[in-house]
């Protein structure tokens, strides 16, 4: 089941008893919508059957079974314990309203601040725990590996490529999430042929796999001396970044071709210029990561050779329980009839996701880091799918 906010009422913005009256009914309509699209009585027999493990005095003696039990009680826990609290927040506001309105209209008036500021607060953590119910994936809190490539269009795909890169580092920093540019392999005339970046934050890749694929832009080309308009593609790869994967995964370095070069600098002010840049080439899988943001060509192939790991898991993962579309999307040319999303600034101005339908003409927010809208919407498209 979808959840509410979907097609469901919300709080309005005014104030006065028949509209807190109507607020308040808007939001346990949400609340009840909330109980079934968490299946909050599953949580609550699952989180009763997890306890006694937790407890066990013998947890740790088998460490992987320790976190995976540990991980899924603390989720579990969590979002029983935020269904919980929304609902006594709203019944002491209920209770409340009804009895200032029993008493008198001056006893309800007295009252409709902390009233109206309940409402707010809690359709705020309503929307926070129907935003929560939509990540389902088993890596979705995880921090994201995340490469932008060009791709068809020439100098213009370049450019196309960079303003992605900005796109994203600027949706990072809308929502306080850190951001490391690793590496920037920069274009022949303008642009980027490459970036590669980590983005940390709760719900990081579950938040950016709505994003991976091909991303096609129309414009009239700066590139082009009659200023005609030109369409470009480039694409967006996602990998949870798997931190822990280092220690798990055994890396033969007679396995890997190193490279050190000199940083290209495409990446301004984030790019340490020095000759320390690292590219790893992982010869049997063929995965190439590079790193040049560190101080160091220790730390950069320390930092590439962890980003290694997490592919390299990610890859053993897929073999084994077939996740390929969840974790790592299928494989594309980055070119026309491929695109996930278009970016039309001319003739017309119109930011469009082809497989949700979701639509804005404000395209220069979104080429800022306004993205939160397609994001939400890709999630609960793919959410109908899957029920």
């Amino acid at each position: 089941m979808a959840p509410a906010d979907e097609s469901g009422p919300r709080p309005s913005a005014g104030t006065g008893p028949s509209t807190i009256a109507e607020d308040l009914g808007a939001l346990q309509s949400r609340l009840d919508a909330a109980r079934a699209y968490l299946r909050l009585d599953e949580l609550v027999a699952e989180m009763a059957r997890l306890e006694p493990e937790v407890e066990a005095p013998d947890l740790w003696s088998d460490p992987d079974h320790a976190r995976s039990v540990t991980t899924a009680y603390g989720r579990i826990r969590s979002d029983v314990e935020a269904f919980w609290a929304l609902a006594a927040a709203l019944e002491d506001a209920s209770a409340l309203y009804e009895v200032a309105a029993t008493e008198s209209a001056e006893a309800l008036a007295s009252v409709e601040g902390d009233l109206a500021q309940s409402v707010a607060e809690v359709g705020g953590a309503l929307d926070d725990l129907e935003l929560r119910s939509l990540f389902s994936g088993e890596h979705d809190e995880r921090d994201a590996v995340c490469e932008v490539h060009a791709g068809a269009g020439g100098t213009d795909a370049q450019d196309w490529a960079e303003m992605m890169l900005r796109m994203y580092l600027r949706w990072a920093e809308r929502k306080s999430f850190a951001s490391e540019l690793e590496e920037v392999t920069a274009g022949q005339e303008a642009g980027i042929l490459s970036a590669t970046f980590l983005v940390r934050g709760r719900h990081a890749y579950g938040l950016l796999c709505a994003e991976r694929g091909v991303h096609r832009l129309v414009r009239m080309s700066p590139f082009d001396s009659q200023h005609r308009r030109h369409t470009s593609f480039a694409s967006l790869e996602v990998t949870p970044f798997l931190a822990e994967a280092s220690a798990e995964i055994e890396i033969d370095e007679r396995e890997l071709r190193v490279d050190t070069y000199r940083s290209s600098g495409a990446g301004g002010q984030h790019v340490n210029v020095t000759d320390s840049a690292v590219r790893l080439t992982h010869l049997p899988t063929g995965i190439v990561v590079a790193v040049q943001n560190e101080r160091s060509q220790h730390q950069n192939k320390a930092k590439a050779m962890q980003i290694l790991a997490a592919k390299l898991a990610e890859r053993q993962r897929e073999a084994r329980r077939r996740e390929l579309v969840e974790l790592a999307g299928p494989q594309t040319e980055i070119e026309w009839g491929n695109q996930i999303r278009s970016y039309v600034l001319a003739p017309y101005q119109l930011v469009k996701d082809l497989r949700t339908d979701h639509e804005t003409g404000n395209v220069e927010a979104v080429l800022d880091g306004d993205l939160d809208a397609f994001m939400l919407a890709y999630l609960r498209w793919q959410r109908g799918r899957a029920t």
